[in-house]
């Protein structure tokens, strides 16, 4: 189960793929949950995939190739499920094992990886889709629990000694570098594990969006497990 005691009805949950793709986001709602418990072994299929470095990507034919055991071949096919299902939605899945994310050093104060807590920015309206299905889970923070980096006053003056172009192109370069996606948790903030087996769909920035996007970031890996993560 997934612990909404301190999710601030930003969390709304749904029963079956078509409610989590039509229910619309509203007010401070912007993360739709299908929750799941799953049946089969995601682990075996971890286990037999060839890795190729930190991130490898399982195309739908290696998936379906793998000699698996019967609790395996079940996992296997929830997972060709999921895929349709995204795929009829006009989603792009991906399928990801990973052993970890590459960690941004290039400036110490402010790291721009996924381990930080980072909303997704689009041109065009979308959604972001996920769901783990071995290993560490993701997490999200409400919205009042974060504060945009690039408007804590510390920061920001670090943010400046980096630009050096004219006062009205600093807004343009902390976009382009991706700084303004990026959020500080609150001292007494409580992140919320998005769990294994449930299907997620999170609030993306585009001009068309009537909520706030969806503060979320890829979990440490503390469990040691290489993690089963389907996104889009």
């Amino acid at each position: 189960m997934i612990d909404l005691s301190h999710a601030e009805h930003q969390i709304h949950c749904v029963t079956n793929f078509e409610d989590l793709v039509s229910t619309p986001f509203n007010g401070i709602v912007n993360a739709i949950c299908w929750m799941r418990k799953l049946t089969g072994d995601f682990s075996e299929i971890v286990r037999k995939v060839t890795l190729n470095g930190n991130i490898t990507t399982i195309e739908q034919e290696e998936l379906c190739a793998l000699p698996l055991s019967e609790q395996g071949h079940l996992a296997r096919e929830i997972l060709l499920n999921d895929w349709k299902l995204l795929e009829a939605h006009d989603a792009s899945p991906i399928l990801n094992v990973i052993k970890y994310y590459d960690q941004d050093d290039t400036y110490p104060f402010f790291p721009t990886d996924v381990y930080s807590f980072h909303v997704d920015r689009s041109p065009i309206p979308t959604d972001t889709f996920l769901c783990t299905y071995y290993g560490d889970s993701s997490e999200i923070l409400p919205n009042s629990k974060g504060k945009k980096k690039v408007l804590i006053p510390e920061i920001r003056e670090e943010l400046k000694k980096l630009y050096h172009g004219s006062a009205d192109g600093f807004e343009s370069f902390l976009s382009e570098h991706f700084f303004d996606l990026h959020y500080q948790a609150e001292p007494d903030a409580r992140p919320i594990s998005l769990g294994i087996g449930h299907l997620w769909r999170l609030a993306v920035d585009h001009p068309e969006s009537k909520v706030p996007p969806c503060l979320h970031r890829a979990p440490k890996e503390r469990s040691g497990q290489h993690r089963l993560l389907m996104i889009c």
